[in-house]
């Protein structure tokens, strides 16, 4: 009975206590475009603190009554410190106005909330890295590395934490909520040509590496990468480009409307590029690519925001395809040659979303979005050359047409669950696949022969998670979430003579546990672990009968943010990736490959330095150990898995007008194959950019590849045979880099 009173008087303080304490809550506003500023960092002594969300809101609770400085910062804006009086029982409001500035290190602060340790970096890079092309978009993801081998239309091979992700296998990409990735593409899963997005339209990019995103399911396991387009321009504005190699580019963004008042805000506007280029290689690529975009967005008060976004794209290319070792050597062709110069294709996407973001008065806050995608595909290649017909040569169609339908909605709400800071999310939604006619055929010179395969698809997948959030303390904080997909694979083979659609379902259970520690605004741990996967393609699920339909992933990531003086950012992770079943896509057999499980654990490091208020440096280092489980040790190694790269450079933003950046990207020699006995060769490179502002008119300058190194871009083991060989050759097969390549512009701002 003591101790029953005892508990009860506790209890009785704790409460007290409690009553006793104010809190604070308001919104971050950009100055400039009157609307919410989302991401904002909030924090008070005792380091309490919180982030805006994307209404612009913040709320820090269980504060003890008293006089305090807030500190209201957001990379590239000013911060601002405002005395707010916290009295007992009460909530102090407050309203704050950011103003745009230039990039300071010094305003970035490190808190225990898990979605701080995602976007501080990337938000550094955004301001500081140039982005000319929807490449260098995604090497704002640090560690990751890109490969282009088909004329500049296909989609890019991308390299993670020691995965050949192919064209997307192993990583989720949105723009605006809109998947990227095609699941059983005619060229691959996961298939994520990212052409569509215009450059100078990207305003933000979200990433976290690893499968600890409640949010993110199928191909979310070595990352996630979210793509934001700007809501709102300042400025209208026209760039032209020109370049070596029949380099041209046109790009203009326009205010078709733009509207303020006191209780709304609203803009739609018109971004546009087209470009083309002959390319570098002995045959002319003849690439063309047009992209239109138009977005509308409305904000009523700090309550709603709608946005809707259209976008067309269209590209056309030929290509040289990839080159045989064995060619060069021999001087039969050189570098820029070609064994069969009709490889290329054609590509288009239509892409048409709306967005709709409400604050509820019961304090639930809700996202929902439906989107739409047409998308066709039409690609010519040659792996192989004349190994199965060795009259005609080996050149294969791939086509599909497909739709896709969409819908993801969320609820959120932040409440005290006793004295303790909680947020729950819920989360739902679906994606559908709709695919006629996917096809491989044999064509020769681009000349239809005969189909391999052809059929109709239809893919669903629907999902349902809850996400809950816990701020142990000031300086702890628990993320742990639960996500189920469900996944219907439907497959026509009209080759076959099938009239209807062979079906199977499958389910996963996908759990996620996140800590962070932050004993104060420049030190954060982080322990991530969670369970992901990737789906297997729909054609071999039902016409291979595969076993491994949804392979699991497992990650676990040990990571330190740390701010050691006010110019100066590190974070650095220790990270381990366990994979259920690797895939292989065999593209001139239009399958999907098993490939066993592996094994993937390393290192991480991202430093960010500002020497002074216009000269900053950054530096990536990423080390990985990729092996196969079950093989033999020596015959073990994963194909193409990069186990060193690194990528930093220089930038220089003075107040002059001029801005400049000499970057370097550098990766490693890896195996080529499983035993290692042929090698995909390593490269360094230098890239510079220069630009230099007068009023309203800006003149660039970039140069690719400064050295003019001979370096090999995509790498592949491949067994090929020329029309004069007798018997096939294994070797690497490759596509040769950029040599240097001088390209400049003009931009005027109206």
């Amino acid at each position: 009975m003591r101790q029953f009173c005892f508990l009860l008087k506790v209890l009785f303080l704790c409460s007290t206590a409690s009553a006793q304490q104010g809190s604070i809550r308001g919104f971050i506003n950009d100055a400039d475009l009157k609307v919410p500023l989302t991401g904002a960092s909030v924090n008070i002594a005792g380091n309490k603190g919180d982030n805006s969300d994307i209404f612009g809101m913040f709320n820090i609770p269980g504060i003890h009554p008293g006089q305090y400085e807030m500190t209201v910062s957001h990379i590239g804006y000013r911060t601002e410190i405002i005395n707010v009086e916290v009295k007992p029982d009460l909530l102090s409001s407050v309203n704050v106005n950011l103003k745009k500035n230039n990039l300071d290190l010094s305003e970035v602060k490190v808190n225990a909330k898990k979605g701080s340790a995602l976007n501080i970096i990337s938000a550094v890079d955004i301001k500081l890295r140039p982005v000319n092309t929807s490449q260098d978009v995604l090497r704002i993801v640090p560690g990751l590395f890109i490969a282009q081998h088909a004329g500049g239309g296909k989609a890019e091979q991308i390299f993670l934490r020691g995965y050949d992700i192919d064209h997307g296998t192993d990583i989720s990409i949105s723009v605006d909520g809109m998947p990227v990735n095609m699941v059983s593409h005619a060229h691959g899963q996961g298939y994520a040509d990212l052409h569509f997005l215009i450059p100078e339209t990207v305003e933000k990019v979200n990433f976290d590496k690893g499968p600890y995103n409640a949010g993110k399911g199928n191909l979310a396991t070595a990352a996630y990468v979210d793509f934001s387009t700007k809501d709102f321009l300042e400025n209208n504005s026209i760039k032209l480009e020109a370049g070596q190699f029949n380099t041209q580019r046109a790009f203009g963004q326009f205010k078709v409307l733009n509207k303020q008042t006191e209780k709304s805000r609203q803009q739609f506007y018109v971004a546009s590029e087209y470009s083309t280029t002959d390319g570098y290689f002995e045959s002319p690529q003849d690439f063309h690519r047009l992209n239109v975009m138009g977005k509308y967005s409305a904000w009523f008060g700090n309550q709603s925001q709608l946005t809707i976004l259209a976008s067309t794209f269209d590209s056309k290319w030929d290509a040289s395809g990839q080159v045989p070792d064995r060619a060069v050597k021999a001087g039969i062709i050189g570098r820029f040659g070609a064994i069969d110069n009709q490889e290329g294709g054609n590509t288009s996407r239509i892409n048409v979303t709306v967005k709709y973001n409400h604050q509820r008065k019961s304090g639930w806050k809700a996202t929902d979005q439906v989107y739409f995608s047409r998308y066709k595909f039409n690609l010519y290649s040659n792996f192989t050359f004349f190994l199965d017909d060795p009259v005609n040569g080996d050149m294969i169609n791939q086509r599909e047409a497909r739709n896709i339908f969409g819908f993801s909605t969320t609820e959120s709400k932040s409440y005290l669950l006793g004295n303790k800071k909680t947020t729950t999310e819920f989360g739902a939604g679906f994606r559908m696949d709709d695919v006629s006619d996917i096809e491989l055929a044999k064509a020769p010179n681009r000349i239809f022969k005969e189909s391999i395969q052809k059929g109709d698809i239809k893919e669903f997948n629907g999902y349902l998670y809850v996400n809950q959030d816990v701020e142990l303390s000031n300086k702890w904080n628990l993320n742990a979430s639960l996500r189920h997909d469900n996944f219907k694979f439907q497959y026509k083979d009209k080759l076959a003579g099938a009239t209807a659609f062979s079906k199977k379902k499958r389910g996963i259970v996908s759990p996620k546990l996140n800590i962070s520690y932050a004993p104060n605004q420049k030190v954060k741990l982080y322990l991530n672990n969670g369970f992901g996967f990737h789906s297997n393609d729909t054609r071999v699920i039902l016409m291979k009968e595969a076993d491994e339909i949804l392979p699991r992933v497992f990650g676990t990531d040990l990571g330190l943010i740390i701010k050691p003086n006010k110019k100066l950012i590190l974070k650095t992770a220790l990270w381990h990736l366990y994979s259920q079943q690797e895939f292989v896509y065999v593209g001139d057999a239009g399958v999907v490959e098993p490939s066993g499980k592996t094994r993937r654990m390393g290192v991480d490091v991202s430093a960010r330095y500002q020497f002074n208020k216009w000269l900053y440096g950054d530096i990536d280092i990423n080390v990985t150990k990729a092996r196969a489980i079950g093989e033999a040790k020596g015959e073990n190694f994963v194909p193409l898995a990069p186990s060193f790269t690194s990528i930093g450079g220089i930038t220089a933003r003075a107040p002059n007008g001029f801005s400049g950046s000499l970057r370097y990207r550098f990766i490693g020699k890896r195996p080529g194959n499983e035993d290692y006995s042929i090698s995909a060769e390593g490269y360094l490179l230098l890239d510079f950019v220069a630009a230099f502002r007068i009023k309203k008119f800006e003149f660039h300058i970039s140069i690719e590849n400064v050295l003019n190194r001979e370096w090999k871009e995509a790498q592949f083991d491949t067994q090929s045979k020329l029309k004069w060989e007798v018997n096939s050759v294994s070797e690497i097969h490759y596509t040769p880099g950029t040599p240097l390549f001088l390209k400049g512009g003009i931009t005027f701002t109206l």
